[in-house]
């Protein structure tokens, strides 16, 4: 039994000018449906979500930018991670993707290794995807097409 588990951040530019944008309501329709989905998605341990009464994390702005939007989680492995991104009803928003985001530097998701319990701030988050733009991927921090091995155990 490992003493890891997978933490992530994805980060998106809108198109529209901020969520409210006209062009983002098909996608925020389906914000509650996608992030239940994860919840109950094998190997889901824990996701961002804002102070207020909202199922979502896209109040907060980290980036000082009304555009931008994350998403930070921490799942069992790389594998669960994957399954509910390419498996499921979650997959259908990836294909379309680009009818609600412009691209966003040279990585949008960011995966780093976290002691088991340990939950990642949306600061730790933002800096890991901020490290790999700047240094590409390593044991630190790295991407869906640079995966690095859950650390041995001693």
């Amino acid at each position: 039994m490992s003493n890891y588990h997978l933490a992530e951040i994805n980060i998106a530019k809108m198109k529209g000018v901020d969520i409210n944008d006209p062009i983002m309501k098909e996608f925020v329709d389906n914000l509650e449906a996608v992030n239940t989905l994860a919840e109950e998605s094998e190997g889901f341990i824990w996701r961002l979500k804002d102070d207020t009464d909202s199922y979502n994390a896209t109040s907060l702005n980290p980036y000082n930018d009304e555009q931008i939007i994350i998403n930070v989680s921490v799942w069992e492995s790389i594998e669960t991670l994957e399954h509910y991104m390419y498996k499921t009803f979650h997959s259908e928003f990836l294909r379309r993707r680009k009818e609600w985001f412009q691209k966003f530097g040279k990585a949008h998701t960011a995966m780093w290794w976290i002691p088991k319990g340990q939950i990642p701030t949306m600061e730790e988050a933002v800096e890991k995807l901020d490290y790999l733009q700047k240094n590409g991927p390593s044991e630190l921090v790295f991407d869906l097409r640079n995966k690095y091995p859950m650390p041995v155990e001693i």
